[in-house]
């Protein structure tokens, strides 16, 4: 995964598998300041920070990206796809061990072109075994709106935030 930004709430990243299409409205990920398998792991510090920068990101996607023109977010916690049978390594697995929290940010266009992100609908996953087929029909933001994004955040993090983050 490409690194658009660090700070002390953890880092912006675009994951390595693109689950909502640019044009659908975006897919980028916020990883906590260490791995943990639950959010109640971090301490008050981390989670605070964290959430930060969930929500500059949130704010920045809006701001930066044209096809989040009145559209809008969804956040959503995942990690179960680690734990799947069929994922490395194969069979039951340590929920502890396996799961990594991360949170993915996607964006919502009210104009989709995939009927999986129906605009007014829940997103629509499908089951491990077929997710990388699947995602592989998504393009990630491009470096362009990564680039926008990024000092996007930078500066809402620094203004709102009082928080220092590198890209």
């Amino acid at each position: 995964m490409q690194a658009l930004l660090e700070c002390s709430g953890g880092n912006l990243v675009v994951p390595g598998l693109i689950l909502n299409d640019r044009v659908d409205g975006g897919h980028l990920v916020v990883n906590p300041p260490r791995e943990v398998w639950e959010r109640s792991e971090l301490t008050p510090g981390e989670l605070k920070a964290w959430s930060f920068l969930v929500a500059a990101t949130g704010r920045a996607m809006l701001d930066v990206l044209p096809q989040l023109e009145g559209g809008c977010l969804n956040y959503w916690e995942a990690g179960n796809w680690a734990l799947n049978d069929a994922a490395p390594p194969a069979g039951p697995k340590d929920v502890k061990q396996c799961r990594r929290v991360h949170l993915h940010v996607f964006g919502r266009s009210r104009n989709p072109r995939g009927s999986d992100w129906r605009w007014g609908e829940s997103p629509r996953f499908p089951d491990y075994i077929g997710s990388r087929e699947w995602a592989a029909k998504h393009a990630p933001i491009d470096e362009r709106e990564r680039a926008k994004v990024a000092r996007r955040v930078a500066e809402i993090l620094s203004t709102r935030y009082d928080m220092e983050s590198r890209s």
